[in-house]
């Protein structure tokens, strides 16, 4: 009598075990087309924007899980027309096992092949801002914990205005950035625990762009550079023939930058370069007169403020203020131009001279060229008044 007992209960047991693992392996067939099926209708009804996805793969011991081929429009919310925002080819979405060996729970998120468009109706900052938030708010619903690891690769940001003539169609390709440590699960002391660091092909020029920053600080804190070397601008005629009404011939592009920002305080400067710039060439003898006219007159401008032995046309644009009241200090652009045109050529390289210390040094503001001659009377006065004074004595 007991080993029947005995008996039943196991196989009620091997019953129960298999039951279980029945329904595991059937929520585990099941599972991705329910996530795939609310993933679809929340991008449905997004406010402003429509999406699709095509699949979802699950890795549950990795805990991850991929998103195949997803696309998110912008959609007009009068006729409903869509633009193209954002797609990715796959996006693997999993727990960051780095941050997790150091004892804090974080999320990894990898983009194959990103994509993200701006048209002319969508580049100002703010609706910039907008989208991103929108889009962040996107991500949120899809992974619940915190980012601490974000990578993309082989990604393209582009750039389209259909309203122009010629139609404006630029991009950066090659795109890759590597974000790291963001919510500082490392467990690190230092003030820019975080850190970005990006490269991109721009028309034959190459960008690189790094940054450490404190993304968990009340007040933006960073220090970050970027260089572009190269670009070839002739690759740009569309662009500047719709806004600008010119042909360029021959020119490349170089833009060296550094920025650094610490308690609503922010200090750096930009350095463009222009190389062998031809506005007029051989290439335009088809143009109007009025098109040659207004083309002679901007490669003019560009031969006025070239230095003659380096054949480049450069400036240095410091600037330093408070996030909630920028300010570029514009005398210095143009004494800036006028000293590189007559005296020396500035070297194309960042100049390594912006950190985040360097944010809080003495503001007292320095005398440009035109300055110091115009305010020749004003010290003359001053010095006229104190010398009134002593006789007065």
């Amino acid at each position: 009598m007991t080993d029947t007992r005995t008996h039943s209960k196991k196989r009620r047991t091997v019953k129960i075990l298999i039951g279980i693992l029945v329904a595991i392996v059937v929520i585990r067939l099941i599972l991705p087309y329910v996530i795939l099926h609310f993933a679809n209708r929340s991008l449905a009804n997004m406010n402003g924007y429509y999406g699709h996805i095509n699949d979802i793969d699950l890795a549950i011991i990795r805990g991850a899980y991929k998103i195949d081929s997803i696309y998110i429009n912008k959609k007009d919310t009068v006729t409903s027309k869509q633009t193209p925002f954002f797609a990715s080819k796959v996006i693997d979405l999993s727990i960051e096992w780095k941050a997790l060996l150091k004892g804090s729970i974080a999320g990894e998120l990898v983009f194959q092949g990103p994509f993200l468009l701006f048209t002319k109706d969508i580049v100002e900052p703010k609706e910039v801002v907008r989208d991103s938030a929108d889009f962040r708010k996107v991500l949120d619903k899809f992974m619940p914990l915190n980012i601490n690891r974000c990578e993309l690769r082989d990604g393209k940001i582009q750039y389209k205005d259909f309203g122009s003539t010629p139609k404006v169609d630029i991009a950066m390709t090659n795109l890759h950035l590597l974000a790291q440590n963001l919510r500082n699960s490392y467990d690190s002391t230092a003030v820019l625990p975080a850190s970005i660091h990006a490269t991109a092909d721009v028309y034959e020029g190459k960008l690189r762009f790094d940054a450490k920053l404190n993304p968990l600080a009340d007040a933006p804190t960073f220090d970050m550079s970027a260089e572009l070397n190269n670009t070839n601008l002739v690759k740009l005629n569309d662009f500047f023939q719709a806004y600008a009404k010119v042909d360029v011939n021959d020119g490349r592009f170089g833009l060296y930058t550094e920025v650094a920002a610490k308690d609503m305080e922010f200090k750096g400067y930009v350095k463009p370069v222009i190389k062998n710039l031809d506005v007029l060439g051989k290439e335009d003898r088809k143009d109007n007169l009025l098109q040659k006219l207004w083309e002679a007159v901007a490669g003019g401008a560009g031969k006025l403020f070239e230095n003659k032995n380096n054949d480049q046309v450069a400036t240095k644009v410091p600037f330093q203020g408070r996030l909630d009241d920028p300010r570029t200090n514009i005398w210095a652009a143009i004494t800036n131009i006028l000293q590189n045109a007559f005296i020396h050529a500035i070297q194309p390289s960042i100049d390594n001279e912006i950190s985040i210390a360097s944010v809080k040094e003495d503001k007292k503001e320095k005398k440009t060229f035109f300055q110091k001659i115009f305010s020749k009377d004003d010290d003359k006065d001053r010095k006229d008044k104190k010398k009134d004074q002593k006789k007065d004595k």
